[in-house]
């Protein structure tokens, strides 16, 4: 860790280990704090704080088991889970959602998600809109290091783009959405429960930080040992930026959950915490984090939950998965519209592909890039409606197909960017559009 406080300037070890904030550095990957935060000399500040929460469900749920049951299909395809009625008039879902259906007139289920280019799994498609091919060097960016690009920090002292998902056995299940030819200064800070206290100035006093000549003299040594390496090359303004979040504690706070109401706590609930296999946890907290992030000013953020690959026991799996998955749905989007951010924070859960219609012989759904499903909310959106169709097997799109590309270009708009518009410079240099020719979805502006 970087010592302002005696004689000797060190750097901790193990930054490739922990994703946590050290003083002047970012850890997954060793990037400074400075690093992370150039975006913001790359645009003006807007006085609106319009936001994203996206949740990855990392190995891809089946979508005929959530939103789009096929009460008419044969067994062996139609599963065991019975249709509920929602409290919008013909819309049914699964009966394990019983807390999304009382709110239905919030959500929009997606059924007839397209575009996942193979049956592989990967995160991109979630993040992007975009398949792998074709990719210019470096790679697409994912919306949230767009954003940080093009908009930069609402806030000195909070990232643009944050990333709750902790690193998993597989990588993409535990991707936050990648920068892509935005390079590292736009990746996803991803904090973790353990590294909160490396936010503050824990044992510093506030006075000492005041001695100016001091602390750019810590700065300047950090600075010169990793420009020796060819790691960065930083400014007084960036530099400047990193100890108004060190010393203002805003990040730090936002993700201490000790601050919030105990009955919110209850009412999010806890989940488990644990990794899944090689996937993301069940953590519910993380969607009470992921409010409180937003409301102290990040533009994006994206959480990993579950691992929800069930090639075997999908049922079984989905009975314990889908409760869960409901309490953290409608706590988070009950708090949005309690709290005035319904109309400024659009809310998307997805997850790579669809599952096979029929049923394997290990009672599992296997891999179906055909067709998928998913869930918005918020954002001004026009939701209590479904997009979207399968045919009566839920095996391929029927009416409304909707692409991974038209959702990001609508999330776009939702932040008052304009997708087909705006580009951004590549490697090379030439501009590339935010989304493919991908329009916002008309049915939800």
């Amino acid at each position: 860790m970087l010592n302002l406080t005696g004689p000797q300037y060190r750097l901790c070890d193990g930054l490739s280990r922990r994703s946590l904030l050290k003083i002047g550095a970012l850890g997954m990957g060793g990037l400074t704090l400075p690093q992370l935060l150039r975006a913001e000399e790359q645009a003006g500040i807007r006085k609106s704080h319009k936001a994203i929460i996206m949740v990855y469900m990392a190995g891809a749920p089946p979508h005929q088991d959530m939103y789009d049951l096929k009460m008419d299909a044969p067994a062996e395809i139609r599963g065991p889970f019975q249709p509920i009625k929602t409290n919008v008039p013909g819309i049914d879902i699964c009966e394990h959602l019983p807390r999304m259906a009382k709110m239905m007139d919030k959500l929009v289920p997606l059924r007839a998600v397209v575009g996942s280019p193979d049956g592989d799994h990967d995160s991109h498609i979630c993040y992007t809109g975009r398949a792998k091919r074709n990719e210019p060097q470096g790679g697409w960016p994912s919306i949230g290091s767009s954003v940080s690009r093009l908009l930069g920090p609402t806030k000195a002292e909070m990232p643009s783009f944050i990333g709750l998902a902790p690193t998993a056995g597989h990588p993409p299940y535990g991707s936050p959405g990648h920068p892509g030819f935005l390079g590292q200064s736009h990746a996803a800070f991803r904090p973790s429960a353990e590294g909160g206290q490396d936010m503050v100035l824990q044992g510093i006093d506030i006075n000492r930080l005041a001695d100016r000549r001091k602390t750019l003299a810590a700065f300047d040594r950090f600075r010169r040992n990793v420009d020796t390496s060819g790691m960065m090359q930083s400014t007084d303004a960036l530099q400047q930026r990193a100890m108004d979040i060190l010393t203002s504690s805003r990040l730090a706070e936002a993700l201490d959950l000790s601050k919030e109401d105990p009955k919110t706590l209850e009412r999010y609930g806890k989940g488990d915490p644990k990794r899944h296999a090689d996937g993301a946890p069940l953590n519910l907290q993380h969607f009470l984090l992921a409010r409180r992030l937003v409301e102290a000013g990040c533009r994006i953020v994206t959480l990993n939950f579950g691992r929800w690959d069930f090639h075997s026991d999908n049922h079984s799996e989905c009975k314990r998965y889908l409760p869960l998955w409901d309490q953290g749905i409608t706590a988070l989007i009950e708090d949005l519209h309690q709290r005035g951010l319904d109309k400024d924070v659009s809310f998307v859960a997805w997850g790579e592909f669809g599952r096979t219609p029929t049923i394997n012989k290990d009672g599992g759904r296997d891999h179906w890039p055909q067709v998928g499903g998913g869930l918005l909310a918020g954002g001004g959106m026009k939701t209590g409606q479904v997009i979207g169709a399968t045919d009566r097997l839920g095996g391929e799109p029927a009416e409304r197909p909707t692409h991974f590309g038209e959702v990001i270009a609508t999330l776009y708009h939702n932040l008052g960017l304009d997708p087909n518009q705006l580009t951004l410079p590549d490697l090379q240099g030439r501009p590339r559009f935010l989304v493919d020719d991908h329009k916002p979805m008309k049915e939800l502006i």
